[in-house]
């Protein structure tokens, strides 16, 4: 006649069953890389690469082939940068910690001999772990939002590298091309110093005007040393961005920056978009939610969570072999837990009022970056359609009357210093609103790197 089964042991296999089915966990195909490639494609229209290979060299090579543009930057970034990479690596570690969670404890075997009164005494046991069983469901749950945070993770960075290498084309592209005009000046000035020196010696020219104009020269040398310093700078901060060495420092940049677009955007319901869309927020959501998770885990195992069971088996010489099970658990007299699971209720605290705290600065720095982009974008409309035209009219101006003897060289010469002043203002605000407007995507898109970072 069958024994009925006991509800507890019937609630125990059914635990263990769980664990069981739960603790087949493996590795993915792609080691979460291709959730990083659809985030980052949502977002930048460019997908990370999921690994490096012969082909990705082969398209990092035709790309710096030719003229550099801002997204054949990025492109190269993505493919090339071995920070990247890095962050990759750091997804295949989560990847590997949410198997190993889902992984079944292995059992442990005892055995013992004892000797003496011319009786030998043999004990066998198998034990298993059953704390480790039934909470296994749990850990593997809290493991695969942990990897799930590591995606998030991986894609911002992504993300970010995105930006930053967008920034750095622009500012390097505005610092070549102010080189350039330096380079202008300075002959401006060299001609001017090397006419006044002339005139002085012939005694059409006074000495202080002389000496303005040598000193006007020495300033110019001066600004073109600054400039090509600037532009050097630039360059090797994208050189780094784009992770080239050697014969591939040999790219070229393009001789100006993109033009303003027609109108400047408008997107809608911006702070809508950068809470559900910001990376930085994702990942502070999934990062409560795994702490809620584990809190409860906590919890259950807070009063005991050393809880082994298996069989155990004695002979004896002259007697029967004895069979049996043994049961061994925690007797909580010293630590009921209480400090476990306060520290898990504070952690999951911290971890939702950083998620509100991420919310907040989220929605202020969409705002601030929209500002940023519509004053920067008025700024360099302003110079080109006002400034720099007017520049130009009183430039034309002024040789037209020196042409007809009213206007002496040192007056041309001084107009086109100021004509070449505006230019590179002109230069210097296009640059920036460039920059804002990749600001304000990353305020939108992935958060954690919307500083308003312009060349000097």
């Amino acid at each position: 006649m069958n024994s009925p089964v006991r509800p507890g042991l019937r609630r125990l296999a059914v635990a263990v069953s769980a664990a069981l089915l739960t603790g087949c966990a493996s590795f993915s195909q792609d080691g979460g890389l291709d959730d990083v490639a659809r985030m980052t494609q949502e977002r930048i229209a460019q997908p990370a690469p999921l690994k490096r290979d012969q082909d990705s060299r082969a398209e990092v090579t035709a790309l710096l082939a030719k003229p550099l543009t801002a997204d054949a930057a990025v492109r190269i970034a993505l493919l090339n940068n071995q920070g990247l990479q890095a962050s990759f690596a750091a997804l295949a570690i989560a990847e590997a910690d949410f198997v190993q969670a889902g992984r079944l404890p292995n059992p442990g075997f005892s055995f013992g001999r004892v000797r003496g009164g011319g009786e030998t005494e043999i004990d066998r046991g198998l034990s298993f772990d059953l704390a480790a069983l039934v909470t296994l469901p749990a850990r593997t749950r809290i493991e695969r939002r942990r990897f799930e945070q590591a995606k998030l993770q991986a894609a911002m960075q992504a993300v970010n590298l995105a930006a930053d290498t967008r920034k750095a084309y622009y500012s390097a592209v505005a610092a070549a091309q102010a080189a350039g005009f330096a380079d202008t000046v300075r002959g401006s000035a060299e001609a001017a110093a090397e006419l006044a020196a002339r005139m002085r010696a012939t005694g059409n020219w006074s000495t202080l005007d002389a000496a303005r104009e040598r000193a006007f020269y020495q300033d110019a040398l001066t600004q073109q040393a600054q400039a090509r310093l600037q532009a050097t700078t630039a360059r090797e901060e994208l050189v780094r961005l784009l992770g080239l060495w050697g014969p591939s420092l040999a790219f070229t940049l393009p001789d100006r920056l993109p033009e303003l677009p027609a109108q400047p955007d408008q997107p809608a319901n911006a702070e809508a978009t950068a809470l559900s869309q910001r990376l930085d927020v994702l990942i502070a959501r999934q990062d409560a939610q795994a702490t809620a998770q584990a809190l409860g885990l906590t919890k259950a195992t807070g009063f005991i969570n050393v809880f082994d069971a298996g069989y155990a088996n004695k002979s004896t010489t002259g007697a029967p072999r004895e069979n049996g099970y043994e049961v061994s658990l925690e007797l909580p007299l010293f630590d009921w837990g209480g400090a476990r699971v306060a520290r898990a209720q504070a952690t999951y605290m911290q971890a939702v009022y950083r998620t509100g705290d991420i919310a907040v600065k989220a929605r202020s720095e969409v705002r601030q970056a929209y500002a940023s982009y519509r004053t920067t974008y008025d700024i360099a409309r302003h110079y080109r359609d006002e400034v720099v035209p007017l520049r130009k009219q009183i430039a034309d101006e002024v040789l037209l009357r020196y042409n007809d003897m009213l206007a002496s060289t040192f007056e041309l010469l001084a107009e086109s210093r100021e004509q070449l002043a505006a230019v590179n203002a002109s230069i210097a605000a296009q640059r920036d609103f460039w920059i804002a407007d990749t600001n304000l995507q990353t305020a939108m898109n992935a958060g954690g790197n919307t500083d308003s970072r312009t060349a000097q």
